[in-house]
């Protein structure tokens, strides 16, 4: 248990990290900064997610 919260926060991370190098806001609508911050948690949750199923499903 303990090691897939760690491989969540981890992958939380990393994600956030990754996606921060790409610029949503050319995607989004004008003045709409904190509508692409959301969207890129929203994505860096749901990525971490499916990275740490994937990881604890090659382990065991």
């Amino acid at each position: 248990m303990r090691i897939e919260v760690c491989l969540y926060f981890f992958f939380t991370l990393m994600s956030v990290y990754i996606f921060n190098g790409v610029n949503f806001n050319q995607f989004m609508k004008k003045n709409k900064e904190v509508e692409a911050k959301l969207l890129v948690l929203s994505l860096s949750f749901g990525l971490s997610y499916l990275l740490t199923n994937f990881v604890m499903d090659f382990i065991s």
